[in-house]
């Protein structure tokens, strides 16, 4: 088949069994023999056809799908932004730009939308992983009738790997016992590399390679970061793969953790665009504006859509606090283009391959509008904001720390009217469904061997969801109707092959609908109507459901959804939103859920716990729990409680801890006295230390944490034990309300990752004798302050 002059998938001739092979059932059933078997294989007559290895259809392309996080449509300079981006500059000059491409305005629904197909809603992903319910749309459990697209190319004879983030797992399943079914090699991906989260620090990264944890081969000071990191695995991958089955093609799935928060990259980076940004954010949104005139992916007439009210002027921000607001800019510059630089590699590495040509490449700039997480004045540990830890970032603050930026000592993120500009020439943000700011992302085809165009726009309405049907298309795949034996629901996304080669076909995917925390729209043949629920930053919503104001765009004549018609035309606005209701209906967004902290409480919400009861048991050598793996001891009164074999000469090292440099919790040992540090968002450590040095044998060690309760966030008073008895006393002021680290993890006998107290660097946290077990207890009293063997004993029998 050929279109266009196109190479398409089955043009070879037919004479290779795969050529002819049912594909809409998979995996493909084996077919029996049903020729004669002479007794002898010596017999003339025992010839059989040779052993064919699965692959597809002739002509099928390599795929390399490559994600960024967290970049607005005017960031990247491929499309009109001041941020260089040479290497989406190079793919788009030899494809295809799509300006009116779109996400759902938030990372794991626009994740999942991507592999399956599917509307996010419609395959469990109404929000992300942490905020799941029991309601069918918002579970995060990818349903088995949904397959992703990894899958059906892994079963058609796809080599297919994935590197970077995955934020698609529900979070009771991301512990060591699993279950794998929803991680990457559970979809589809033979081969992972990456974290499992919504983001992760650049230089301590928590990482995976397929259900395994590994450890980074550098420290930062030696240069370490995520981002050269896993691309260095992916060009290894698609070496390998050519080098052993040259005939066989890939998808590589590449998402980065950049752009995301934390804001981590190289000060020679950052260092770059000193300066560039000192007019402040309302003088680049202008700037970006003119310079996506020029370049011609917004139309000349395009109107740039006023600041919100809720966002400060540039000169509204106090004057001192300025420079510190530049170089929060200055530093996200400079991730996104040494991000860009790192996408350049791998795609040199498949040019070298010989194989770029016949290679279908997607660059999406984003999987949401820009992130309006950090706050009006931007934050150096994001983790204080998800704690509600307010007041402490004063200008001051932020000034004294100003050259950190970047580095491994901050976790920071960029003011909210950074995020504004970074959506130009669009309203709103990241989570604002409702908006193109949230949900209208930069996306470039490249795919020499199958698109004739070269260097052009395309202006049709496409959404994530389209990605998957393409990829099929384009390997001259069929959706298939039954995977592993469950009738499959067929993707709602519309291939975007017909506008590969004409700029002017009609649009096929005429109607879709958004919604993100009650934020809401829906597009349908050139109108949109939207109404705004929420705003990122703020903690509750504006109004109740029912009481929020929707606005009406005409979209063919106003490209920015910048002059309301809702009062105009009420007849168009009560169509297109009884038209959201039954989209709303079809894929499973109602009902609606707008609520905040609920969502964040297991009980509540209706998700599974992993941790149950009051007590949790590790072992001496575990390693890498993410927080929801471990029992949680936060605003209440706890014990921790380990057994240690202590050498001849002293101990020294961490026995547990959970938390990293930015907060959290450790127990150790060092000059042979049991310490206990408390980490709280990075801001202080609170330290408590025995009054004696602990002898060689084997002991029992224990800190008790009195809460002072009265609410969240307090503090309390801290006891340390050897063997049930007090060797030390001292206090905490204040701990953290709602999470301990967004990515750091609880590891036994050594820390990896960030240290939560000072002292311990390059590996030397490893506990230099042995722990034998840790026990967690909350909110009971224990006054031996010792736990004999017949109370572990009934603790472990209650637990069975």
């Amino acid at each position: 088949m050929k279109k266009n002059g196109r190479r398409r998938a089955g043009d070879a001739a037919a004479t290779s069994p795969n050529e002819t092979l049912p594909r809409e059932v998979l995996p493909i059933p084996d077919r029996l023999y049903q020729g004669v078997r002479p007794f002898s294989a010596r017999d003339p007559s025992a010839k059989f056809p040779p052993i064919v290895p699965l692959r597809p259809p002739g002509g099928a392309p390599n795929i390399l799908v490559i994600l960024l996080d967290d970049v607005g449509f005017g960031a990247s300079s491929a499309f009109g932004g001041v941020i260089n981006t040479p290497t989406a500059e190079r793919l788009a000059s030899g494809g295809l730009r799509y300006n009116r491409f779109h996400t759902t305005a938030l990372c794991s629904p626009t994740r999942a939308a991507l592999l399956t197909g599917r509307n996010h809603h419609a395959v469990g992903f109404g929000g992300i992983t942490e905020i799941a319910t029991s309601s069918p749309g918002y579970t995060c459990m990818r349903p088995n009738h949904c397959a992703p697209v990894a899958e059906v190319l892994k079963l058609n004879g796809y080599s297919t790997a994935q590197f970077g983030k995955c934020h698609e797992v529900p979070v009771w399943e991301t512990s060591p016992v699993g279950p794998f079914d929803r991680w990457p090699t559970g979809s589809g991906f033979e081969y992972f590399f990456g974290f499992v989260g919504g983001e992760t620090n650049q230089y301590y990264p928590a990482l995976y390679e397929n259900t395994t944890p590994v450890e980074p081969d550098r420290t930062p000071e030696q240069g370490y970061h995520f981002m050269e990191d896993m691309t260095d695995r992916a060009i290894d991958w698609v070496r390998q793969q050519k080098a052993l089955t040259p005939d066989k093609p890939f998808f590589c799935y590449f998402a980065p953790g950049a752009t995301h928060a934390p804001h981590h990259v190289p000060k020679a980076w950052a260092d770059k665009y000193k300066g560039r940004f000192d007019g402040g954010w309302d003088k680049l949104r202008e700037d970006i504006f003119a310079r996506q005139k020029k370049l011609g992916v917004i139309p000349k007439d395009a109107v740039l859509t006023p600041r919100p009210k809720e966002i400060p002027a540039w000169n509204e921000m106090p004057e001192k606090l300025r420079p510190v607001l530049a170089r929060q800019m200055e530093v996200y510059a400079g991730f996104l283009e040494y991000a860009d630089t790192h996408v350049g590699r791998l795609i040199d590495a498949v040019a070298k391959q010989d194989i770029l040509e016949d290679t279908l490449v997607y660059y999406i700039i984003g999987d949401n509008g820009a992130s309006a997480e950090g706050t009006l004045n931007g934050t150096f540990n994001e983790g204080l904001i998800f704690n509600e830890v307010m007041g402490v970032e004063t200008p001051d603050f932020l000034i004294q720390r100003m050259d950190k930026f970047g580095t491994p000592e901050a976790y920071n993120h960029y003011a909210v009217g950074w995020a504004h500009a970074m959506d130009t020439p669009y309203q709103w943000t990241k989570q604002v469904a409702s908006h193109y700011g949230g949900t209208r992302n930069g996306c470039i085809v490249h795919w020499p061997r199958g698109i004739q165009a070269k260097g052009e726009v395309r202006s049709q309405f496409t959404h994530v969801i389209d990605v998957a049907p393409t990829i099929l298309e384009a390997a001259g795949l069929p959706q298939p109707m039954l995977v592993h034996g469950v009738q499959q629901t067929p993707m709602q996304g519309v291939s975007m092959d017909y506008s590969f080669d004409d700029a002017k076909a009609p649009e096929r995917h005429q109607t879709q609908y958004f919604e993100m925390f009650g934020n809401r729209g829906i597009y349908h043949q050139g109108w949109t109507a939207v109404t705004r629920h929420r705003t990122p930053w703020e903690p509750q919503p504006l109004r109740s459901l029912e009481d929020d104001v929707w606005e009406l765009y005409d979209t063919t004549k106003d490209w920015t959804q910048a002059r309301d018609v809702a009062a105009e035309l009420p007849d168009k606005l009560r169509e297109l939103k009884q038209l959201f209701l039954i989209e709303a209906a079809k894929y499973y967004v109602l009902p609606l859920d707008d609520r905040g902290a609920e969502r964040f409480n297991a009980e509540i919400a209706g998700r599974p716990e992993l941790i149950q009861g009051d007590s949790q048991v590790l072992s001496g050598s575990m390693r890498r729990l993410s927080e929801n793996s471990m029992l949680n001891i936060k605003n209440k009164s706890h014990s921790v409680t380990a057994e240690v074999e202590i050498p001849d000469g002293g101990a020294n090292g961490v026995i547990v801890t959970q938390g990293g440099a930015f907060g959290g919790w450790c127990l150790f040992v060092r000059g042979g006295r049991l310490q206990y540090c408390y980490n709280y968002g990075g801001l202080s450590r609170s330290y408590v230390e025995a009054d004696r040095v602990i002898p060689a044998g084997t002991h029992q060690v224990r800190m008790e944490f009195k809460y002072d309760g009265g609410g969240v966030g307090k503090g309390g008073d801290v006891t340390l034990y050897v063997d049930g008895k007090k060797v030390g006393r001292g206090r905490v002021e204040q701990t953290l309300a709602y999470t301990l680290s967004l990515d750091e993890t609880a590891d036994v006998g050594m820390e990896l990752g960030s240290p939560v107290a000072e002292g311990f660097h390059n590996g030397d946290s490893r506990f230099t004798g042995r722990v034998k077990w840790v026990q967690l207890d909350k909110g009971r009293e224990d006054f031996d302050h010792f736990l004999s063997p017949q109370e572990r004993f009934r603790q472990a029998m209650a637990r069975q």
